[in-house]
């Protein structure tokens, strides 16, 4: 009886190891996904990005990693996102006052950093998007960025072998759609968090400010928080900020979103967090320095009938500033620079 049982057993192997030999493809058993720990402080505010709708997986992740640094999503194959959002630069296109696309054409505003996204309410300068898996369509499909669509991106990496294996370890099957190419780009750009700048070593008690950041730290409070308030440094508000409207890339902000003319040249307030690293600044990239902008906010705000109020108190335009009191703010700001961020290699190419 056992005899029998041994011998049907391995007829079965032997016939199933010779249909296995005739399949065009052998499909590799699929790997076990696991969830992506997003780690961040409890100081953090609360997590916007919906979990729930779009679950945060290793494979999911790392999917979205080869998406982002992967430049057949562009009209060209040459302009992946990676290309204008570059890590050692907190994810911004450094050296470029507004982004570079496909046949170097150029757009009309300064590649903003990606970090901290999964805490975010709106995404761009004009917060024309609300949802991080929506994100990705506007550069992919603008015409001065990426020129490209979904459909055009799906058709070249369908047949992908190694695209296939990714896709299989993140959704379960090979199939290749738009929603889960999002999907895994948005899972990969709430995974970039940084959150281990001497900044945050500070609050969490393991390293002291010197003297000079922490004289920059109140002076911040006083002059600056209003608008970068919070530990993401920003309220993501749209204020005009007196700069005078660029007729180069005729970009005029909010407005451009809602039509009305209360938010003309209003823009998103950025995050400070690796501002060190992310020049030029401003939605234009005008300024090339931190010095460059405090003393802008000191004496060349442009008053119009926009100007946020923080910007009129007490009958002053601007911020008022000395010299000492600029450089204790850069030093604290320098403070929010993020080292193992744009070094991890988790996030790099």
């Amino acid at each position: 009886m056992i005899n029998f049982f041994v011998k049907t057993i391995l007829v079965l192997c032997v016939f199933l190891l010779s249909c296995i030999s005739c399949s065009d493809e052998v499909i590799q058993p699929l790997e076990k996904d696991e969830a992506y720990n997003l780690q961040f402080p409890s100081y953090f505010p609360e997590m916007t990005f919906d979990t729930s709708t779009n679950p945060v997986t290793k494979n999911g992740v790392e999917l979205g990693r080869k998406l982002f640094y992967e430049g057949r999503l562009s009209r060209n194959n040459t302009i992946s996102c990676g290309f204008c959002h570059i890590q050692e630069n907190a994810f911004t296109h450094h050296g470029h006052t507004v982004s570079h696309g496909v046949d170097d054409r150029i757009g009309i505003r300064n590649a903003p950093p990606i970090q901290n996204m999964a805490f975010l309410k709106r995404y761009m300068w004009d917060g024309v998007i609300h949802n991080l898996n929506e994100q990705p369509i506007s550069p992919i499909t603008d015409i001065n960025e990426m020129d490209s669509s979904i459909p055009e991106a799906i058709s070249k990496i369908k047949d992908d072998q190694k695209y296939k294996k990714l896709f299989r370890e993140a959704y379960g099957d090979e199939t290749i759609t738009g929603e889960r190419i999002l999907k895994a780009l948005s899972q990969f750009m709430a995974s970039l968090i940084s959150a281990d700048s001497k900044y945050d070593r500070f609050r969490q008690g393991k390293e002291q400010l010197t003297s000079a950041e922490s004289q920059g730290m109140a002076l911040f409070g006083q002059k600056c928080a209003s608008c970068h308030s919070g530990e993401l440094f920003t309220d993501e508000s749209f204020r005009n900020t007196g700069m005078y409207y660029n007729t180069e890339f005729k970009d005029a902000g909010r407005y451009r979103v809602t039509l009305n003319q209360v938010d003309w040249m209003k823009f998103r307030v950025p995050s400070l967090r690796n501002v060190e690293y992310t020049a030029p600044y401003m939605h234009d990239g005008r300024f090339y320095t931190l010095e460059a902008v405090l003393n802008f906010y000191s004496g060349q705000v442009e008053d119009n009938p926009n100007l946020d109020s923080q910007l009129k108190q007490n009958g002053h335009i601007g911020i008022a500033m000395n010299s000492q009191e600029k450089q204790s703010i850069i030093a604290f700001l320098k403070t929010l620079s993020d080292k193992s961020f744009i070094s991890n290699p988790k996030f790099a190419e």
